[in-house]
């Protein structure tokens, strides 16, 4: 397996709890869906609440790859992310979900 894979197994990670157990995020993008697609997914709300815990993750692994993405611009970076640049995007995700791991550690997976 090579070295990145665990970074992007981290990041992933970070990514699904957040999705999953923070709890203002989630309802900021559930009622945001059902107002804005009430149609999109039949209106049925598990439906709506798991495509808002995709929207919730996706979300936060755009946000944490943002300084990844700065610092790869301010070195060059031509090609594959560097090291440095995965510990960052894998920080930076890690410090989104801090207020998820409140409640992941209390209800775990």
């Amino acid at each position: 397996m090579n070295e990145r894979n665990f970074y992007y197994i981290g990041i992933a990670f970070f990514g699904m709890i957040n999705g999953i157990f923070n709890q203002l995020a989630l309802l900021f993008a559930l009622i945001h869906v059902q107002v804005l697609a009430p149609a999109l997914l039949f209106g049925s709300v598990p439906l709506t609440l798991m495509f808002s815990s995709l929207m919730v993750s996706t979300a936060t692994i755009i946000l944490g790859g943002i300084p990844a993405a700065l610092y790869e611009r301010f070195v060059g970076a031509k090609d594959d992310s560097t090291v440095t640049s995965l510990w960052i995007w894998l920080a930076g995700t890690a410090i989104l979900t801090l207020p998820a791991i409140g409640n992941f550690i209390n209800i775990g997976l």
